[in-house]
């Protein structure tokens, strides 16, 4: 008896051995953490899903989380993130200063920090990487379709979201634009205001109303997204004022394009988030591997207008 008890023990034995090596690779498959701004915005789902998609390809895993614009909740996802000893972090700050806390819990904890699309500000918290869209140049691509949807000359207002580094460069890019149009080319577009959207739709219309509200006479809004955009677009309808003035955004997003096709957006700087998001795995993997990986790596944007709406074979007929 005790010698049956023993070969059926053995045979179990053997058959759950080929098992054992499978699960532990995959126990071991490098995960990557990553916190976006939202997810509520189809860029950081795209980018989002690049991410996974790529990273399957170099036998990696990615966690992707929503920080919903709410710099402490992204804090305690990246402590989640090093409790779960992931491979590497990858974050779109909240808030591009406060954000420094939470990178030096991770440099301290020894797991590497890459950024996308929002960069940080904080000192002491080392970043490996940032790959992000060239935000300067979108804002000045921005400032040239104002200028062309103006004629060169009129009023304009900002709405702003100064808490990150993306939208600090768009409108840095925008007001430096301006003003080389203005001594070049004697462009007279005057900035009368600048209020902060959120870079949400809700925050946004309301910000528009008091735009129009306080500048009656107000002739362009660059908006620093597309919910932002389309936010002003619907405080334009409500003010029977949709048209007269006109509305620049940025992003590319479909919700965005559609409304550059019926005329209520003039014209976008698009981003090209499924390039960020394969870009960041790559350059995660170079690293992981030993290579050198630069420090910044900047996608350039490109001006949607009415024109390419009309073609864009991804827009509903």
């Amino acid at each position: 008896m005790k010698t049956s008890r023993c070969t059926l023990l053995l045979w179990v034995v053997a058959a759950l051995l080929p098992a054992l090596p499978s699960r532990a690779a995959e126990a071991k498959k490098p995960q990557i953490g990553v916190s976006l701004l939202t997810l509520a915005n189809p860029f950081f789902r795209d980018l989002g899903d690049a991410m996974k998609d790529e990273a399957a390809k170099h036998g990696m895993e990615v966690i992707v989380v929503s920080g919903d614009f709410d710099a402490a909740k992204q804090r305690n996802q990246v402590a989640d993130f090093i409790v779960k000893r992931v491979t590497a972090i990858v974050l779109s700050p909240c808030d591009s200063k406060a954000v420094g806390t939470a990178i030096a819990e991770a440099n301290k904890a020894g797991i590497p920090v890459f950024t996308v699309d929002i960069a940080a500000l904080a000192g002491g918290a080392k970043v490996v990487s940032h790959v992000a869209t060239d935000n300067l140049g979108g804002g000045r691509l921005a400032a040239q379709a104002i200028i062309e949807a103006l004629g060169g000359k009129g009023k304009v207002a900002i709405l702003d979201h100064p808490e990150v580094e993306s939208v600090i460069l768009r409108t840095r890019g925008f007001e430096e634009e301006l003003a080389k149009q203005k001594r070049e080319k004697g462009v007279s577009i005057e900035i009368v205001a600048r209020l902060p959207g959120g870079g949400v739709k809700d925050k946004s219309f309301k910000a528009a109303e008091d735009l129009l509200q306080a500048h009656p006479d107000l002739d362009g809004i660059f908006a620093i997204n597309d919910p932002s955009a389309l936010g002003a677009v619907a405080a334009l309808e409500k003010a029977g004022k949709l048209g007269r003035v006109k509305v620049v955004g940025f992003d590319g997003m479909p919700e965005g394009k559609q409304a550059i096709r019926a005329g209520q957006i003039y014209a976008d700087p698009i981003q090209f988030p499924d390039r960020i998001g394969r870009t960041a795995v790559q350059t995660i993997r170079k690293y992981l591997d030993g290579d050198d990986v630069r420090p910044q790596i900047l996608i350039p944007t490109a001006l949607y207008r009415k024109a390419d709406a009309e073609k864009d074979p991804v827009l509903k007929r």
